[in-house]
């Protein structure tokens, strides 16, 4: 019910006037606290924390996504809506922003978390390997794979590793070696599909002209690169050039008409692995010409 009262000479429905009510984004923040402070959120077996990650992680990079790389995913359609998949992407860019851009298009415009496995060197720094955990990732190891694909988890992988995310910017978007395979083998013992994928756009973000070896293996990591502002700015060095960016996700390749027991034939393996290469590498060269320049004008 309505009631009437006066407000400066003007009689206006009590429903009409200002709310004093606490404001909903407001809320919704006290709400996440009180979860976070009295433990009322979940994790999975893996430490995934699903909540953390969509409203604090994710929210902190969506900027760079929708805004600095301005983000296009390509055939979403090929991401299955709710089952496992195996989406195998090329590396680059100095940084492994392209993991983190990937994670985004997955979440936000396929509704599907991904689950990604890191490398050794990622689980060896303590607060790194901590928020790893947490946004979903996980160790890249076949028991950790098989074990996600079998729950109907999407499971990301870069074969390439550091050969591609270090690789230097005369080698832009040519594939380095993929390894044994063993992302083929983790597909085919869960029956899942793999979904080959091109990422175009990383490479221009960090350009990478050289290499500190001496300092890289004193600190204990696999490069430390230098491109043309870092470490020549300093800090200022480390923001990435707004490089435009398309993620293609390509035709699924099934793994399910194969026994389980073919996951331990090395020849087999071999073929899919680099069957899968050789269409990774046709969808950058297409979509590096469909993207076009790598800085148009800001819109």
């Amino acid at each position: 019910m309505s009631v009437p009262h006066e407000e400066e000479g003007r009689v206006i429905p009590i429903s009409a006037a200002p709310s004093f009510a606490e404001p909903e984004p407001m809320a919704r923040l006290l709400a996440f606290v009180r979860r976070r402070v009295t433990g009322d959120y979940e994790v999975d077996e893996f430490g995934y924390d699903p909540e953390l990650t969509d409203k604090v992680v994710l929210e902190l990079i969506r900027p760079l996504y929708n805004h600095w790389f301005r983000v296009e995913p390509v055939e979403l359609k090929n991401i299955p809506d709710d089952s496992g998949a195996l989406i195998v992407a090329n590396h680059s860019g100095t940084l492994p922003m392209d993991a983190l851009m990937l994670q985004v298009a997955l979440h936000d415009e396929a509704g599907r978390a991904l689950r990604l496995l890191g490398a050794d060197l990622v689980y060896q720094l303590p607060f790194l390997s901590h928020l790893a955990r947490k946004t979903g990732h996980t160790l890249a190891c076949p028991e950790d794979a098989d074990r996600l694909l079998r729950k109907g988890e999407l499971v990301g992988v870069f074969p390439e590793g550091f050969k591609g995310v270090g690789k230097p910017f005369s080698e832009r978007y040519k594939l380095q070696r993929f390894g044994r395979g063993g992302f083929v083998a983790s597909a085919i013992r869960a029956g899942v599909p793999i979904v080959p994928t091109a990422i175009v756009g990383a490479e221009e973000i960090y350009p990478k002209i050289g290499d500190l070896k001496t300092v890289a293996r004193l600190l204990g990591l696999p490069y430390l690169p230098i491109t043309p502002f870092f470490p020549l700015l300093g800090p200022l060095g480390l923001v990435p050039l707004p490089s435009k960016w398309m993620i293609e996700f390509g035709e699924p390749i099934r793994t399910d008409e194969y026994d389980p027991s073919a996951a331990d034939d090395p020849m087999l393996v071999f073929n899919i692995t680099d069957h899968v290469r050789e269409v990774i590498q046709q969808l950058l060269n297409e979509l590096r010409l469909r993207r076009g320049h790598a800085f148009p004008p800001f819109l």
